[in-house]
């Protein structure tokens, strides 16, 4: 019985191709929209988990003065380098601590040069923010203490300053000051933040505070959690209290930035977008329900008189009615198939255009082709019902 109703609703659908497209159509779109917008959405959030990571795992940064004081960005005592030292030592929950300064400064090598951010780091620095080596070393332990004139290159450096030449062993020119390339850096491409993570040269705190900076100043300090970045967080906070000598009910003079914290709170914003455009597109599967019923029931005014007929020779009115609901069901569920390879193949294309990475979620493929389903039954039981409540003797007379 149910595959009669089946082969009569193809055969009708294929008499009338234009218009069953056209009615398929709002289906269509509607089952698109949802899963590349939520598939875009995810891919999004995926990649910026992925940049948040890039930037170091289980890190904190603490830097001196509040966040905000009273609508301004409040003073304090600067961070000293016995501060990172005594973080790695004292506190069992810390991996790794590294005091870091910068300074923006033209690099030159002939007749090539670039302006970039010069950093100045404790070696622990590149431990919390998981830098490997693309090629030569890293700086040593004594050359961190005799502020040695050596550095590490990132990739977008090298890049600008030498193309597809070795720098490994060459100088170059921070300034007015020479050093040399001893390392080179693999890429991290962008931060979360949009920044080029590989436009920087690395060199020994002691080297930047006495060729670059001309101060002993420590602008952040970087930190990795052992496992639990909250448990960390508050041991700096507690040991930076007591060495800041700041009594019970006094207010911070320093802050701990949990970047899971930022994290969470990035990939939350977007879901919670993803959500909202998923929800905004579902909209247009209602309006495609709206096109089923109508056509449906212009359907079931043009065939009264074989409804009348069906009738006449015994068909039931169950009968009649399943044969409209079918009709309806398939017509939303071609269009719901139609919706999603349309969305997978745009959902690649628009991925590659964007950057982001490609991240299908099943559960919304198969969500919108069954709600995609549910509209046509929704929308197809009124014209179905009025089909089957037709009465013979009048719809035999209908011309």
């Amino acid at each position: 019985m149910w595959w009669s109703a089946l082969s009569l609703a193809l055969r009708e659908i294929r008499r009338n191709l234009l218009r069953s497209s056209l009615t398929m159509l709002g289906i269509i779109i509607g089952v698109a929209a949802v899963i590349i917008m939520v598939t875009i959405g995810n891919g999004t959030s995926a990649k910026i988990s992925a940049q948040i990571e890039s930037l170091g795992s289980n890190m904190l940064i603490l830097r001196p003065g509040q966040r905000f004081v009273s609508g301004s960005r409040g003073a304090a005592k600067p961070l000293e380098i016995a501060d990172s030292e005594a973080l790695r030592r004292d506190l069992p929950a810390v991996v790794a601590a590294a005091g870091v300064t910068s300074k923006a400064v033209t690099v030159v090598y002939g007749s090539n040069n670039w302006t970039t951010s010069v950093t100045g780091m404790e070696n622990d620095y590149l431990i919390v923010r998981n830098w490997r080596l693309a090629r030569g070393r890293f700086i040593t332990d004594s050359e961190q203490r005799a502020g040695a004139a050596v550095c590490l290159l990132g990739a977008t450096l090298q890049r600008e300053l030498f193309g597809n030449l070795d720098s490994i062993g060459e100088t170059i020119r921070l300034g007015k000051v020479a050093c040399e390339v001893i390392g080179l850096l693999v890429s991290k491409g962008q931060s979360a933040m949009g920044s080029d993570q590989d436009d920087v040269v690395l060199m020994s705190l002691r080297a930047h505070w006495r060729l670059i900076s001309g101060q002993k100043k420590v602008r952040l300090i970087y930190l990795s959690a052992r496992d639990d970045t909250s448990k960390a967080k508050r041991d700096v906070e507690l040991l930076m209290r007591e060495r800041r000598h700041i009594g019970p009910g006094e207010a911070d003079d320093f802050s701990v930035i949990d970047m899971k914290d930022i994290a969470r709170t990035m990939t939350g914003a977007t879901e919670t977008m993803t959500s909202l455009l998923g929800a905004v597109a579902a909209v247009s599967l209602i309006v495609g329900g709206i096109g089923i019923m109508n056509i449906m029931l212009v359907s079931v005014t043009e065939r009264t008189r074989e409804i009348g007929i069906r009738l006449a020779v015994g068909a039931l009115e169950k009968e009649v009615q399943r044969q409209f609901l079918v009709e309806a069901v398939v017509l939303s569920s071609v269009g719901g198939v139609i919706g999603i390879l349309l969305a997978l193949l745009a959902t690649y294309f628009i991925t590659k255009a964007l950057q982001v990475p490609l991240v299908f979620d099943g559960s919304i493929i198969l969500l919108a082709f069954v709600f995609s389903v549910v509209v046509g039954v929704v929308f197809g039981y009124v014209p179905a019902r009025k089909a089957a409540r037709l009465d013979p003797i009048e719809a035999l007379r209908h011309e």
